[in-house]
């Protein structure tokens, strides 16, 4: 039997014994009967410590009293995303670090409508303003699109937005959609902004350089920091580019659907769940010039078609595979546990997979890729689509899609 193989196998035998016995955690209702539309993600603004802002698929995002859970309206986007089918809608949203100064925030949001016979599809990164007369309010009109691009599919949009510990924006973004790569996307930093990961300026700092001409950009809004890495680049996977067509913002590449990621606080690296078609799912560390392989890997596997010879892939962190039980699987990304209740999760990097319900931690080593004695199901609840910390104390969050709610995750008292 081949090693990764024998190492597959122990990973399902592992988990099917410890399915046996009750599972250390579970999740409760975080507000009591508080009940949301498609919730999709929860953000709270740095440094505060009373709000969570979370996110309504079809277009709202409401803001939460902690203190008193209950939730209003902060922004409807809702005529504006149209159609919300599928995996389009508001998909993420960030605060600017500097917030309370700037009132600024990003959102990134998918607009779908149809004229006539015609379907107009298209992503959108914004930015907007908090209403200088209530802070649990954001003002629409303020918009500013940062980038618009046409989007030929209702599915892979991808969507996370953070900023760094560098105070840069980054956005994680899908190959476009369908199936098998099909618009050819991944492994081009010269056609269209899909299939990676963006880092932009949008503080526009001095030193930084304006990005190259692209129908989606506009010209104006961000600049790209110096150090990125395709910043003049005249060749990818061994073939030649034209620099002044490259898409200069890319922080990483070859991502097929990278479906949540987080910074761990403590030691500033960037987790991303990226979302498998055949066999695997995969947890990725993205890293400065990363290249993850789609479609030319799935997972830490040869996908349908042979890489260039000057290809160089970062490998996954962790894969685990499709099943003949499980024939269809769906990463959640998560994040590292820094919280003053669960001392074992302590440094535990915790992700679900939304089709299974099954939560996990992993236990990093350093940041090389790891092995199944290192990964252990933790807990298991239905549709997980985000975590988030509460940031009071923090207990992990995580959104139920189908079930309308934001979950905690707490001991499990039928566990010794």
């Amino acid at each position: 039997m081949r090693p990764t193989l024998r190492l597959l196998t122990a990973f399902v035998l592992t988990a099917l014994a410890l399915r046996a016995a009750p599972l250390p955690y579970t999740t409760e209702p975080a507000f009591g009967r508080l009940r949301f539309n498609q919730p999709l993600g929860m953000v709270s603004p740095p440094g505060d410590n009373s709000r969570l802002f979370v996110l309504e698929k079809p277009g709202r995002i409401l803001v939460v009293d902690l203190a008193h859970p209950s939730a209003r309206v902060f922004l409807d986007l809702t005529e504006r995303v149209g159609d919300d089918a599928v995996e389009q809608g508001v998909l993420a949203l960030a605060f600017h670090p500097d917030w309370r100064r700037n009132r600024q925030f990003y959102v990134w949001y998918t607009s779908c409508h149809t004229r006539g016979f015609t379907t107009v599809r298209e992503d959108r990164l914004a930015r907007f303003l908090i209403s200088a007369d209530n802070p649990d309010a954001g003002d629409p009109a303020s918009e500013q699109i940062l980038l618009a691009q046409a989007d030929e599919a209702p599915n892979h949009n991808g969507g996370e937005l953070l900023f760094g510990p560098d105070g840069y924006l980054y956005l994680s973004l899908g190959d476009e959609g369908a199936a098998n790569d099909h618009f050819q996307n991944s492994q081009r930093i010269d056609k269209n902004f899909f299939s990676g990961l963006l880092r932009l300026d949008v503080d526009r700092r001095a030193g930084n350089l304006p990005p190259n001409p692209h129908p989606a950009v506009r010209a104006g809004t961000y600049l790209v920091p110096a150090d990125n890495p395709f910043v003049g680049a005249t060749s990818f996977n061994g073939l030649p580019v034209d620099p002044a067509r490259v898409h200069t913002e890319y922080w990483a590449v070859g991502l097929r659907n990278p479906w949540r990621m987080s910074f761990d606080p403590a030691t500033g690296w960037l987790w991303c769940g990226d979302v498998g078609q055949d066999l695997h799912e995969e947890v990725d560390l993205l890293v400065r010039g990363g290249n993850y392989g789609w479609n030319f890997r799935e997972g830490n596997f040869p996908f349908r078609r042979g890489a260039p010879p000057g290809a160089k892939f970062t490998d996954p962190v962790w894969d685990y595979p499709h099943t003949p039980a499980d024939p269809k699987k769906c990463i959640t990304g998560g994040l590292v546990y820094h919280g003053e209740r669960c001392a074992d999760l302590e440094g535990k990097y915790l992700f679900a997979d939304y089709v299974t319900g099954e939560i996990w931690a992993l236990t990093p080593d350093g940041n090389k890729p790891v092995g199944p004695e290192r990964v252990q199901q933790v807990a298991e609840a239905s549709a997980i689509v985000s975590f988030a910390r509460d940031p009071r104390n923090g207990d992990v969050l995580l959104a139920s899609i189908s079930r309308g709610q934001i979950l905690r995750l707490v001991r499990n008292p039928a566990a010794k």
